[in-house]
């Protein structure tokens, strides 16, 4: 009976992967309580997840629904912010010195004259170093 109803359930979840996963937790579900929706005929768990999937009596989106839910640890609230950030005016034209507390005169050298070869050897001195290397010196 259970061969068959694999075969059945191939039609409705084409991989296979995932319908052992969906059964799985369609057997778990019947196994703490809920409802099943197919005559027993005095199968376990889990030949009757699979006949209630190959009689589409649940729905393998839903399967998957409840499957992602239950995994979730923390399921994060989409709240609205208590107060919404203010509208730029359209015909106030904002520049990078605004933006970044800049003076508009000022400019920043520093990073118009600097060269690759600079900047590699900044990023070197970043990088923190392996405890081995530290031993060696």
């Amino acid at each position: 009976m259970a061969r068959v109803t694999v075969e059945d359930c191939i039609e409705k979840v084409t991989n296979r992967f995932e319908l052992v996963l969906l059964a799985g937790h369609r057997s778990r579900t019947i196994s703490s309580g809920a409802p099943i929706t197919i005559d027993r005929d005095n199968d376990k768990n889990p030949v009757v997840a699979l006949r209630e999937i190959a009689e589409e009596t649940v729905s393998p989106a839903d399967l998957k629904e409840e499957l992602i839910h239950s995994m979730q640890k923390y399921v994060e609230i989409d709240e609205p912010e208590q107060e919404a950030a203010p509208m730029l005016p359209h015909d106030r034209q904002v520049t990078n010195a605004q933006v970044f507390g800049q003076e508009a005169g000022f400019q920043d050298k520093r990073a118009d004259s600097i060269t690759e070869d600079d900047l590699l050897r900044g990023l070197a001195n970043l990088a923190p170093q392996d405890s081995n290397s530290r031993r060696r010196r």
